[in-house]
């Protein structure tokens, strides 16, 4: 992806003052879109008491969102691909504004079905084309970096726009929490229309079928892996924590939002962290933390019933856990040549499909009365097996390298 030198002075990246304002603007897309994906959980009774439902059919609104994603990421992306990134993210946004509208103005649950559905069909895009795009307005050793500042938008909705629209949910209604998330999307699309520098579609794309088959390259098949992997560990337990928290910690209802905040510092910090250990070495980062996840979370199941150890072990849950997704995208980006922002958007879904089944795994645990404290286990087994993916494609990677040097040397000495 290259900057159109109308728009920049130099024709390569932007200055830094302009670069840092686009990436705030690429971030504000990011904070709405994560705020419309998880703040629900944080209103479904209200939800489910105005709309006429059961609190599992409200719940369903949740389930729906990250299943939504996907088709977003694999069908609506390559339609958007050959446009140019700025205009992309601008029409992702006006889907994302057009969907939480669609939720607040829900006049039944059918309705607020659809527009769950819509708001989710720009999450992939927009996170996918938005981590090619971030990374062209650096220099290639801050690209991981770069990608970081885009995700962190969604942690910092986790950390304090999740909490904030709960509490307005809940003194003036569910409905004006989806309005003022619809009213953060026409700022962030306004964001993007002023301060993002239009840039042209990547120069070397394949063609479409090529692209999808670039996908089942071996590295990039393990970095999608990976990432539904390490994710699904880490979501599954995430998802039954409030439970874990009051049962077996005792901690009391009031104390569980200031918890989540911490899981949510958490998140931040490894965002940060992970986009600068990823610019350093983006596969050592990923394995390291990879392989640190699976002991936070058993520990993290060891000591619930210990108040301290558990509030501590849950934002070291959001540091390390979220410390992978720079290095993951950062990856994905390396290997899709010709592919690379089908692949980041699918990369995107791979973090929902992970979470899904991170969810189903740790809820069956649950149901077959292993208790709560299960959820870890199912974690660090899913965690356990993406750091396997990892370690075997970096072993691939090797031998492919060990290859190639061997057939270099070879066509040398035949010259």
């Amino acid at each position: 992806m290259t900057v159109d030198t109308s728009t920049t002075h130099t024709g390569e990246q932007p200055s830094t003052r302009r670069t840092t304002a686009a990436l705030l603007a690429l971030s504000l897309g990011g904070f709405g879109i994560g705020l419309t994906e998880f703040v629900i959980a944080g209103l479904l009774s209200e939800v489910a008491g105005d709309l006429g439902v059961t609190i599992t059919a409200a719940g369903h609104l949740v389930g729906v969102y990250a299943l939504a994603v996907i088709p977003g990421a694999v069908i609506v992306t390559p339609f958007l691909m050959r446009r140019p990134p700025k205009h992309a993210l601008m029409l992702l946004l006006a889907f994302f504004v057009a969907g939480n509208a669609l939720s607040a103005w829900a006049p039944d649950y059918g309705v607020m079905f659809a527009g769950r559905i819509v708001a989710a069909l720009a999450h992939g895009g927009y996170f996918g084309i938005g981590a090619v795009l971030a990374g062209s307005l650096v220099p290639p050793t801050r690209r991981a970096s770069a990608v970081a500042a885009l995700f962190a938008g969604l942690t910092v909705a986790n950390v304090l726009g999740v909490p904030a629209g709960a509490f307005v949910g809940q003194q003036v209604g569910w409905r004006t929490v989806f309005w003022i998330i619809g009213l953060i999307g026409v700022l962030a699309l306004a964001g993007v229309a002023g301060l993002v520098p239009r840039t042209e579609p990547e120069r070397d794309q394949l063609p479409l079928g090529r692209q999808f088959r670039a996908l089942a390259r071996p590295q990039v098949l393990a970095s999608l892996l990976t990432t539904a992997l390490v994710f699904g560990g880490m979501f599954g337990v995430f998802t039954y924590i409030q439970p874990l928290l009051r049962e077996v910690t005792g901690y009391s209802a009031a104390a569980i939002p200031w918890l989540l905040v911490l899981f949510g510092v958490g998140l931040f910090a490894g965002n940060l962290v992970g986009g600068k250990a990823a610019d350093r070495n983006a596969d050592g980062a990923v394995l390291v933390l990879s392989i640190m996840l699976p002991i936070v979370i058993l520990a993290l199941g060891a000591v619930a019933s210990l108040p301290v150890p558990t509030a501590a072990g849950l934002a070291l849950l959001g540091l390390v856990g979220f410390a992978t997704v720079p290095g993951l995208q950062a990856r994905v980006l390396r290997h899709a040549t010709g592919a690379a922002t089908l692949a980041s958007a699918t990369n995107i879904a791979a973090f929902n499909l992970g979470n899904t089944v991170g969810v189903s795994l740790a809820g069956a645990a649950i149901a077959a009365g292993h208790g709560l404290r299960s959820p870890a286990v199912t974690g660090a087994v899913l965690a356990t097996l993406g750091v396997a993916v990892m370690v075997a494609a970096r072993w691939m990677d090797g031998r492919a390298r060990v290859a190639g040097r061997s057939r270099g040397s070879r066509t040398v000495r035949s010259r």
